[in-house]
């Protein structure tokens, strides 16, 4: 099931803007893959002057997580859980910045473990099969429980 940019800010805190991702592509249970083309726009709110750094990959990366927990993990009332991302590790910036690349980006993450308040990702940032940024990221879920 696809879902467009409307349907992401509904499950992400970010708005306007600060929205990165276009499209959800798929998801299930432990996987998502999102489609992004902001990295390009001129009014990208992590450009510093005028370059978007390779680093802001990982906002791009934690906000698939997000769209990922909220669709894979919702609470009975439907409302997201607040989630904090704590740590990176084993990350690899494969170019200098993102601003530059021509084609829209592609950001997989695929959940390598839960437990009641904590969720460990791996993800990839890529472009027309080269890849960007790799890494893995752990996720503070706030709430007593992921069930």
């Amino acid at each position: 099931m696809q879902l467009n940019q409307k349907n992401i800010e509904a499950l992400i805190p970010h708005s306007g803007t600060m929205s990165l991702l276009k499209k959800v592509l798929k998801w299930d249970e432990n996987h998502i893959s999102c489609l992004a083309n902001s990295h390009r726009g001129k009014q990208n709110p992590l450009r510093n002057d005028n370059i978007l750094s390779s680093i802001c990959g990982v906002e791009y990366a934690a906000q698939a997580m997000a769209a990922h927990s909220a669709l894979s993990m919702r609470s009975p009332e439907g409302e997201p859980r607040s989630g904090y991302l704590v740590s990176i590790k084993n990350l690899q910036l494969l170019v200098s910045r993102l601003d530059d690349i021509a084609t829209d980006l592609v950001i997989d993450a695929k959940m390598l473990m839960r437990d009641k308040e904590f969720m460990i990702y791996q993800f990839r940032v890529y472009s027309e099969g080269r890849d960007l940024l790799s890494g893995r990221a752990t996720i503070f879920i706030q709430g007593n429980s992921l069930n």
